[in-house]
C-alpha cells in the first residue's frame, strides 16, 4: 500500500482526532498511488496514523477514514453506514454527516422513501456505486437522488452534478417535520432540499410564539414562520428575497391551514428591517436566519458588520419581554465572535438581553469537538429585559 509520510510536527491535528492532511504537511508519498486510492498515513518517525483516501488535486491531500489498520473496502463502508443509521431516528433526517460520521465527503439525507446524497470528494465520488448498493440494501428507498452540485467539489477537481441515481423521481415530495408539512423539491431547493439542521430549532423557537406577533426574516420555505403559526402565534410576517421560495412558502402555509395568520413578503430582509426600524414597528418575536455571510476567513469582518446590522435593527423592534432568535451558519464565525456581534448590536440599540438558550444544529448533524468544521450552525435565543 502507498504511504503518506508527514513532516515533523505535522501529526498533531491527526493525533487530536481531526481527519484532514494538507498538502503542505506531507514530506513524502511512497509508491505510485492514483487519486482516490487508499493510502496509509505515517508520521515522520514511521508510526501509523491510520488510513485515508488520496487526492493530489486538493489542498486536503488525504482525508482519514480510520485510525486502525483496516482496509477501506465495502465491508468497512457497510460498518460505517450501519453505525451512522443506528444513531438516527425518524424517516426525515440526515443519515450521514461526512467527517462527523467518519465518512469524509459523504452526505446522505432521508426524506421518507427518497434518499438524497452528496459526494463532495473524489474518493467518495469514485465509490458512489458501492455506496448506492449499500443504501439500497439498508433502506430500500423508492429513489436515490444526487445533489453533488456544491461549489466545494471544484476544489476536488470535480464538476458539479445532480440528478436521479436510482428509481424514478422528479424531486417533488412532501415531508413531515414535527407535525408541520413542507412541499419540497429535492433536486432544486437549497442544500439537499430542506434545512434539516434547523428542524429542532424550528420547534423550539416556534413553541415560544403562542399569542405573539412574529417577524421571520430570511424565511426561505417558511420554516420558523409555520412553526410559529402552528404554536398559535397571533400573527406572522415572513420575509424572503427569492420569489420561487416565497411561492413554495405560501404553498406550505396552505398545506398547514396557516394562511390566515401568516403573510409572506418577497423582499430583501436588510431593506425591510431598515424600513420597519424607521417606522418604529414592534414585534414580540424576531427571527433572523440568514444565509452565510462568508465562506472564507478573509471576509469575516464584513460578515460581522452584516450580523451586527440586522441584529441591531431587530433588537430595536423588541420591547421588554421580546425574544430574538438569531443564527449564523458560517463555520468561520465562532460562537464567541457571533455573541460579540450581537452584544455590540444590543449596546447600540440600548437594550439589555438575557440569554435564554444557545441553539445549534439538530442532533442528526453531530458535532465532533476534535473537528471544529463539524460545528457550523450557531444560534442565540435572547430576551430583552
Amino acid at each position: 500500500m502507498s504511504t503518506i509520510i508527514l513532516k515533523p510536527g505535522k501529526d498533531r491535528r491527526l493525533r487530536a482526532g481531526h481527519s484532514w492532511v494538507y498538502v503542505g504537511e506531507v514530506a513524502d508519498l511512497t509508491g505510485d498511488p492514483k487519486d482516490g486510492d487508499e493510502v496509509e498515513i505515517r508520521d515522520h518517525r514511521g508510526r501509523s496514523q491510520g488510513r485515508g483516501l488520496l487526492n493530489t488535486q486538493s489542498q486536503i491531500i488525504v482525508r482519514r477514514f480510520t485510525t486502525q489498520d483496516e482496509p477501506l473496502d465495502e465491508n468497512f463502508f457497510r460498518r460505517r453506514l450501519q453505525a451512522a443509521f443506528a444513531y438516527r431516528q425518524g424517516d426525515t433526517c440526515r443519515l450521514v454527516f461526512s467527517e462527523a460520521d467518519q465518512l469524509p465527503g459523504l452526505i446522505a439525507d432521508r426524506f421518507g422513501d427518497v434518499v438524497v446524497i452528496q459526494a463532495l470528494t473524489l474518493g467518495i465520488d469514485q465509490r458512489k456505486q458501492m455506496i448506492l448498493r449499500l443504501l439500497r440494501e439498508f433502506l430500500q428507498p423508492r429513489a436515490i437522488l444526487e445533489r453533488s452540485d456544491a461549489p466545494s467539489r471544484r476544489l476536488e477537481g470535480l464538476p458539479e452534478t445532480k440528478g436521479a441515481l436510482y428509481g424514478e423521481a422528479n424531486g417533488l415530495t412532501t415531508i413531515n417535520v414535527h407535525g408541520v408539512q413542507f412541499a419540497v423539491n429535492l433536486l432544486d431547493d437549497q442544500k439537499t432540499g430542506f434545512f434539516l439542521d434547523q428542524a429542532e430549532n424550528y420547534r423550539l423557537v416556534g413553541e415560544r410564539c403562542a399569542g405573539k406577533k412574529v417577524l421571520d426574516c430570511f424565511t426561505y420555505h417558511g420554516g420558523f414562520a409555520l412553526f410559529a403559526a402552528q404554536a398559535g402565534a397571533a400573527s406572522v410576517e415572513a420575509i424572503e428575497i427569492s420569489a420561487p421560495a416565497v411561492a413554495r412558502a405560501q404553498r406550505n402555509a396552505e398545506l398547514n391551514n396557516a394562511t390566515g395568520n401568516v403573510t409572506f413578503q418577497c423582499a430583501n430582509a436588510f431593506d425591510v428591517l431598515k424600513q420597519y426600524d424607521a417606522a418604529k414597528r414592534q414585534f414580540d418575536v424576531v427571527i433572523l436566519d440568514p444565509p452565510t455571510f462568508t465562506r472564507t476567513k478573509q471576509n469575516v469582518e464584513d460578515a460581522l458588520r452584516g450580523y451586527k446590522e440586522i441584529n441591531l435593527r431587530a433588537l430595536k423592534m423588541l420591547p421588554p419581554g421580546g425574544l430574538l432568535a438569531t443564527f449564523t451558519c458560517s463555520h468561520h464565525i465562532g460562537p464567541d465572535l457571533f455573541m460579540d456581534a450581537v452584544l455590540d448590536a444590543a449596546a447600540d440599540a440600548r437594550k439589555t438581553v438575557r440569554l435564554v438558550q444557545r441553539l445549534t444544529q439538530a442532533p442528526d448533524h453531530p458535532i465532533l469537538p476534535a473537528i471544529p468544521e463539524t460545528e457550523y450552525l450557531k444560534g442565540l435565543l435572547l430576551e430583552v429585559i
